[in-house]
């Protein structure tokens, strides 16, 4: 069975366009995250230091595709 959702292009194969998109959609989901997560700890009274501690791994594996993202968007953008 075949699936509506496209395949994901391999970075290596994105446009200097599709680059700048993910990387604005990962900003906005890395915003997002904090945001939705850190607001839950305060209803919960988790503390803060106890909630960024937790989600600290999640935000370096976005923070490293997001480096990547901006790699890869400087060399489409060296080229042309």
């Amino acid at each position: 069975m075949m699936s509506d959702s496209p395949e994901p292009l391999p970075l290596d194969q994105a446009t200097a366009e599709e680059v700048a998109e993910m990387i604005t959609e990962l900003e906005q989901y890395r915003e997002r995250l904090v945001n939705d997560t850190l607001a839950m700890a305060q209803r919960a009274k988790v503390l803060r230091t106890t909630v960024m501690s937790n989600l600290e791994p999640d935000l370096a594996r976005i923070d490293t595709m997001l480096q990547e993202l901006r790699n890869r968007q400087a060399t489409l953008t060296n080229q042309n």
